[in-house]
């Protein structure tokens, strides 16, 4: 398929080799021209605009970082691609947002929001999480294919997707989070830290996510798959999808609050596991 990657970050730029790997002619797009020049060495075409990535495109894939980003670059995208492309919007925009997304789509699109960091998006490993008109889901499939092992569907209603991935990442952030306050007691305790993923490894509450995140903190490795910052705008979206259906904020703040200092001591570019660092 014909197929425009618009924003190549860490996540877009992943997409857009899987599905140059798979065979679909790619255009990519990035506003910060740099990060996306690279691509073409993969056999990417690098487009100087929005409307040149998009032109003749079936597949408009939008990977940014806000909903305002998402809203803006997807409507212009639209407006560029031929009447019967298909916008997938695959970035965490939250509920609110994935509303607005909807609206500028005009039946035209797709919400699809992934879960995974670098390594899977390099390796064509995201699990989607998608939403939206059913005929568009068929249409896509190729795409989806490509860029993840599996697609979890989550309704037809453009929005759902975008729901579950903020449960999703809730999980993720206060599994985080947790990893490093038990790495952090333990060490206050007097403990070898490193015997806390020793105890848990292999266990019925052991969770492999816990012990790259974790012994990424016992390094201190704060090499970027999931940046600090975009943790705190995905909690900040939890917090008020959470607050406006009256569902306990508690939990949701402090996990905000420890991320936001761990950005607030210079680790807002830094891997998620550098929420390490709010702790002492």
């Amino acid at each position: 398929m014909r197929v425009a990657v618009l924003g190549t970050g860490i996540m877009g730029a992943g997409m857009a080799r899987s599905l140059l790997r798979a065979g679909h002619e790619v255009r990519v797009w990035n506003r910060t021209a740099a990060r996306a020049r690279p691509l073409a060495a993969d056999g990417a075409t690098v487009a100087s605009s929005v409307t040149d990535a998009a032109d003749g495109a079936e597949v408009v894939v939008t990977m940014l970082f806000d909903a305002d980003s998402t809203v803006e670059v997807g409507r212009a995208a639209l407006a560029a691609a031929p009447d019967d492309a298909t916008w997938l919007q695959c970035g965490t925009v939250g509920v609110e947002g994935a509303r607005r997304v909807a609206d500028a789509g005009g039946g035209r699109v797709l919400d699809a929001p992934v879960l995974g960091t670098r390594g899977p998006a390099e390796e064509g490993t995201l699990v989607v999480l998608l939403s939206g008109p059913e005929p568009l889901q068929r249409k896509v499939a190729p795409v989806l294919e490509a860029v993840g092992s599996r697609t979890v569907v989550a309704g037809d209603k453009v929005g759902s997707a975008s729901a579950l991935k903020l449960a999703c990442n809730a999980w993720v952030a206060l599994l985080t989070a947790g990893t490093a306050q038990s790495l952090a007691l333990a060490e206050t305790l007097g403990v070898d830290p490193t015997l806390f993923l020793e105890a848990i490894d292999g266990g019925p509450v052991f969770a492999p996510y816990a012990k790259v995140k974790g012994g990424a903190m016992l390094a201190r490795d704060w090499a970027t798959s999931f940046a600090v910052d975009g943790v705190v705008k995905d909690v900040g979206l939890m917090v008020e999808a959470a607050a406006a259906r009256g569902f306990p904020t508690e939990l949701l703040h402090a996990v905000h609050e420890l991320f936001a200092e761990a950005s607030g001591l210079g680790h807002g570019d830094d891997d998620m596991a550098a929420v390490r660092t709010a702790f002492p």
